[in-house]
């Protein structure tokens, strides 16, 4: 069975760069963790693979009412949990059956494993930030198992 690559972004807070577009293409899904910040970045992000976006909390005026708070994903027999900040997380990963946890918010990349899920914040790909770094994230999923890597976007 060959890999499902699903492409992960968020906080892009209307800014949608080319360098993130370059990495997403190939992904045969890409999800978006929140903090959109315009329309326009949900529909670029479909002209490369079908896209699941929840709301974040920037996500206030009246085209994101259509977005959802969380989501739940299957992939390859695998289902993901999207929200937008993990301290909103109100369920038990585990337990409920889900092989990993997509997250922003914070604007800082991370993955980690913990109690067998995967715990997966591909950073900020919008605005630079602190001294954060711009990031997206990939998702490989195959023969049931899913690993996550961030990618650093190289901007002027």
């Amino acid at each position: 069975m060959s890999a499902v690559t699903v492409g992960v972004i968020s906080d892009t807070h209307g800014l949608l760069r080319p360098q993130a577009l370059e990495v997403l293409r190939g992904s045969q899904l890409i999800i978006h963790a929140g903090d959109v910040g315009e329309p326009d970045i949900i529909s670029e992000l479909a002209r490369l693979a079908p896209v699941h976006a929840i709301r974040g909390n920037v996500d206030i005026a009246p085209w994101a009412e259509s977005l959802p708070e969380t989501d739940v994903i299957d992939v390859a027999g695998l289902h993901i949990y999207v929200v937008h900040d993990i301290k909103k997380l109100d369920l038990n990963p585990s337990s409920a059956g889900f092989a990993a946890v997509i997250s922003g918010h914070s604007h800082k990349p991370d993955k980690t494993t913990r109690g067998g899920v995967l715990y997966f914040n591909p950073g900020s790909a919008g605005p630079k930030r602190f001294n954060l770094p711009i990031t997206v994230g990939r998702l490989s999923v195959r023969n049931e198992t899913i690993s996550g890597e961030i990618i650093p976007l190289h901007v002027g």
